[in-house]
């Protein structure tokens, strides 16, 4: 699967600069090749598709944080076998936007999920994933705690 076959969209960051009452944070991210494909891929090995438990998402920087065009990767792996499910190119500063808004969401509410992944075919929703974790690594692959959005009481 290509990168460029995917499109994600950030729905609900803005209320941290304005004042707004909290939302939860989501990123649709929506596939525009084969359904198979992509399905296949978030089957894990007992036939059905993937938990938000099975899987991670992250932010692999490309350039260093400091850049003023910072981009990245982001992408959602499966947890047991380390393999990327999907994988598309994103700016550093709409991502570590995204990571703040769902930090402070965290912060509002006792649900335990801090923002939700959803993933579609062509418009339609094959996944959907409440996550607490969003791990962000420099261009060397070292982890930036700081701006990653880690539970507490999660080591790593």
């Amino acid at each position: 699967m290509r990168r460029d076959h995917f499109e994600l969209e950030v729905h609900n960051v803005d209320w941290v600069e304005s004042g707004e009452p909290p939302a939860e944070p989501r990123v649709v991210i929506d596939f525009t090749g084969p359904e198979d494909t992509l399905t296949e891929r978030l089957t894990g090995a007992d036939g059905d598709l993937l938990d938000a438990s099975e899987t991670d998402v992250a932010f692999r920087l490309q350039d260093p944080l400091d850049s003023p065009d910072a981009a990245g990767v982001v992408s959602v792996t499966d947890r047991i076998t380390g393999d990327f499910l999907l994988e598309l190119n994103e700016d550093a500063d709409d991502v570590l936007q995204f990571v703040r808004a769902a930090r402070e969401y965290g912060q509002t509410t006792d649900d335990g999920g801090q923002y939700s992944v959803v993933i579609r075919v062509d418009g339609d929703t094959v996944a959907t994933y409440e996550k607490s974790t969003f791990l962000v690594y420099d261009a060397n692959g070292s982890l930036l705690r700081s701006k990653s959005l880690i539970p507490s009481g999660v080591e790593l």
